[in-house]
């Protein structure tokens, strides 16, 4: 049996092979000779120290030869005949449902309303150059999701949902890079995710499964309480034994035609702030203590939270070495997200920071019932929006000037390509938000000393961190809790947060159509 030891070591050493081996060696207390190999487990930075440290978690072959590791294959897998399933969106809990599915002879044919993975491209150029954008493909919309050009974090602490490292094992074969199995904060990256996304699709497609492109569903074919297929753009009726609705988060359109075709659906929590970005160079110096940081050290990160007058404050999607890029999916509104690509190599850092939205701030929207934390959502980015000049330029201000309601008179280099302007953000955000959110800087300021700073700027609206609306399904066969084989599922129906657990859910979801059509 392997002997599971951690080892505590320099950067530069953390990544030397005879280095890792001496120093198992000295920890097990045997001769290296003894050692046939050393397979590592998880790799993590602690910078607790005045020195950052490399953390590995590494298994100990002694005097025995590891079995070789399995890989996945999707060569055994014959469809049932005439056993369809459709799947609505094409992220990754659409994609990875669709690899479930087909793993249990279950044929998938997936309708997503955008474009293939390199054909959004050109629509993302659009947006980031022009201003312009399109509906249905864009940073939000497309295969892949809206990951897939934001990042690609793939840090989930959704253990209980799935097996994780499923998932991550998946993903390497289809071309990630392998140290998404050993890193604690895995990411892939904007530049290479794609790649990855293309893989899979090409192994859904040689296997039985169908992709539509384009292909938006306009409306759903019910009848008696159960859905017995979709229309897609308009006119094509499709019909199949069941439909798993895998929309994302942004999909209002979806939200609208549940609640015109009156399917249960509620309202969820969620939150909304602004994208704080600062030189990469001053996070790290905080966080490692190194203005110029160690080459063997990744960008350096952050997580903050704190309560502000009874409700959360908290950074979410952090993007070291990262990009700010415009995230709107329809015209007159204001949206920013992260990204960074895999090296994580922009001297930028921006991250949101969001504050909890309550029912009492979703009292002037009342009449929209369900929907309302949605129209909540959107009057925010059509007031940004329509501040500044018509484009996709967004309001900012230093991170200083925010604390103290003072219009910013210079602004910082931006990585953000359509470009920021002047803009006092409290006369722009909801009241509630905007307040606790000065508060909440000064308290990061604390925990992180440095965070506060005039080379830092807020940037709006960070507003797409979760959806506003939950589709109910039962706990225990995933099914929606009236509509007879709707699956909801994913991020869009409030059972995920990212890559990895949407991923999971769609595992799991595929798994529980599985069963109900056996």
């Amino acid at each position: 049996m392997p002997k599971q030891i951690e080892l505590k070591l320099s950067p530069a050493d953390s990544y030397n092979d005879a280095t890792i081996r001496r120093a198992a060696a000295n920890l097990c207390a045997i001769d290296e000779s003894k050692i046939t190999k050393i397979r590592l487990i998880k790799r993590s930075v602690d910078a607790r120290s005045r020195t950052p440290i490399i953390i590995l978690l590494v298994e100990v072959f002694i005097h025995e030869v590891p079995p070789p590791e399995s890989l996945l294959s999707f060569s055994s897998v014959v469809p049932k005949s005439n056993c369809k399933v459709i799947i609505v969106g094409a992220g990754p809990a659409g994609y990875f449902a669709a690899l479930e599915l087909l793993t249990l002879g279950i044929t998938p044919v997936i309708f997503e309303r955008g474009k293939d993975v390199r054909s959004r491209r050109r629509d993302l150029r659009a947006i980031q150059q022009f201003g312009e954008v399109n509906p249905h493909s864009n940073y939000c919309f497309g295969e892949g999701g809206a990951g897939t050009y934001s990042d690609g974090k793939l840090y989930t602490s959704s253990s209980k949902r799935g097996n994780i490292n499923h998932v991550l094992q998946i993903l390497v074969q289809h071309g990630a890079p392998s140290d998404i199995l050993i890193d604690a904060h895995p990411h892939i990256g904007s530049n290479k995710l794609p790649v990855v996304v293309q893989n899979i699709r090409q192994t859904i497609l040689e296997h039985g499964g169908e992709i539509h492109f384009d292909s938006f569903v306009t409306d759903f074919i019910l009848e008696d309480k159960s859905i017995k297929g979709v229309i897609v753009n308009g006119c094509d009726e499709h019909f199949a034994e069941a439909v798993i609705l895998a929309t994302g988060h942004s999909a209002r359109d979806i939200f609208h035609l549940l609640e015109r075709r009156k399917v249960v659906i509620e309202p969820k929590p969620f939150a909304l702030g602004v994208r704080v970005e600062h030189p990469q160079a001053l996070i790290d110096e905080i966080q490692y203590r190194q203005r110029i940081r160690d080459e063997f050290l990744p960008a350096a990160s952050y997580k903050l939270v704190c309560q502000v007058k009874e409700r959360g404050v908290f950074s979410f999607c952090m993007c070291p070495g990262g990009l700010i890029v415009p995230a709107a999916t329809a015209a007159g509104e204001i949206v920013v997200n992260g990204m960074s690509m895999s090296r994580r190599d922009s001297p930028f850092a921006n991250s949101g920071v969001v504050v909890a939205v309550e029912p009492e701030d979703l009292v002037p929207f009342k009449k929209y019932g369900t929907l309302a934390g949605l129209e909540f959502q959107k009057s925010v980015e059509q007031k940004v929006f329509q501040a500044g000049d018509g484009s996709q330029q967004a309001p900012a201000q230093r991170l200083t000037d925010f604390t103290t309601n003072k219009i910013s008179s210079s602004l910082p280099k931006t990585s953000y390509i359509p470009g920021i302007y002047s803009s006092n953000l409290i006369e722009l955000l909801p009241a509630a938000l905007g307040s606790r959110l000065q508060i909440a800087f000064k308290e990061f300021n604390i925990k992180m000393k440095g965070y506060l700073t005039s080379e830092a700027i807020a940037v709006a609206t960070e507003s797409r961190t979760s959806s506003p609306v939950k589709i109910p399904r039962d706990k225990e066969t995933f099914k929606h809790v009236e509509i007879e084989n709707l699956y909801p599922c994913g991020e869009g129906a409030g059972y995920a947060g990212g890559i990895m657990s949407a991923a999971l859910d769609g595992q799991n979801v595929a798994r529980a159509v599985a069963g109900a059509l056996e």
